[in-house]
């Protein structure tokens, strides 16, 4: 029923020189990111900030295709009264939505987690299409340590994950399929390589068996990298060429497109590892960001909860959204990155 539509909106998802902002942190989250830069998290400036980035109209109309949404984000309104996602609508851009509930242990997985909100998610999806969204995301989440990630702990999620791209294209939403392999241990890159393979081989056959049209759903891995506490962390090339080769060997080129999270990299760093694997092109399909720290750090900072700091911040914001750009053409500089200001 949904077909064209899906597809079309999954290319334009993945437009050249674009990617997506993720905006869907959750009120712990983004309480987190406030209480850093000495900002209350009350509603009312929550949506003063986000509607400060959506009112970014540099950034907007050239290099943020869509825009993932938290619940409350999606229906708040901004301060003239228009729904934010019209906001996100009017900047050319497309407004989608967080449909998972988090993560909790998983029953005989020791160390391991799964996703949950599977259960009424078809009428949810119902009603955020009616209030605008065009897809959704949804984010597992895989941990590498001694004895973990087992089979179980990986199946378990990629199915739920397959059965949420389900019910997304059947409700006319199309689905991020979000498996993230964490960098929070000590493990290398080669780990990291071989745990991710496991992660996207089972993904794409759990999608498979769900039915799941891939012209239809934007993949967001994590990149192949070394984790935050090993010893030897890997050179910018050796991680994109380790993260393209579990791309080609995994992910099938019917996929509408490939938008990295940045997954706790700096800013820096997860620009020039997609650079870096533009420039080993051409893909088999178009590959670019689904970043929310690496595009909102330096903003949160400028902006600090002051409107007097607004067109500031959005200068900001518009430098980081136009240099993940570049890097998604693999146009993309450590000397534009140093300059501090987009050429």
């Amino acid at each position: 029923m949904y077909a064209d539509e899906l597809k079309k909106t999954a290319k334009a998802m993945v437009a050249p020189g674009k990617g997506l902002l993720a905006a869907d942190e959750s009120s712990g989250t983004i309480k987190k990111r406030f209480d850093a830069i000495g900002v209350e998290s009350t509603e009312d400036l929550r949506r003063d900030y986000r509607e400060m980035l959506f009112r970014s109209a540099d950034a907007m109309t050239k290099n943020i295709s869509g825009v993932i949404l938290y619940d409350e984000t999606l229906r708040q309104k901004a301060k003239d009264g228009t729904p934010l996602s019209k906001l996100i609508a009017a900047a050319g851009s497309i407004p989608g939505i967080k449909v998972d509930k988090g993560v909790v242990p998983l029953p005989g997985c020791p160390g391991e987690v799964i996703t949950e909100g599977l259960d009424g998610l078809g009428e949810r999806m119902k009603e955020y299409r009616a209030l605008g969204a065009r897809f959704a995301k949804w984010r597992a989440v895989i941990d590498i340590a001694a004895h973990i990630p087992t089979f179980a702990g990986i199946y378990t999620n990629t199915h739920a994950l397959a059965r949420y791209a389900a019910i997304c294209q059947q409700e006319g939403i199309v689905p991020i399929v979000e498996p993230e392999v964490l960098m929070d241990g000590a493990h290398d890159i080669d780990t990291c390589e071989e745990v991710a393979t496991r992660v996207l081989k089972q993904q794409f056959q759990d999608l498979y068996l769900q039915g799941v049209m891939l012209e239809g759903i934007v993949l967001k891995p994590s990149m192949v990298i070394a984790g935050k506490k090993s010893a030897k962390q890997a050179s910018v090339q050796e991680v994109a060429a380790a993260t393209l080769r579990v791309l080609k060997n995994c992910v099938p080129p019917s996929v509408a497109g490939i938008a990295f999270l940045s997954g706790g990299q700096s800013d820096a760093d997860a620009t020039a590892h997609l650079d870096a694997m533009n420039r080993m092109g051409p893909l088999p399909w178009p590959v670019t960001y689904s970043y929310g720290r690496a595009l909102q750090h330096e903003p949160q900072k400028v902006w600090a909860g002051k409107a007097e700091n607004v067109t500031a911040a959005q200068a900001a914001f518009s430098r980081r959204a136009h240099l993940n750009g570049l890097a998604s053409l693999g146009k993309w500089s450590p000397e534009l990155e140093k300059a501090g200001k987009a050429a």
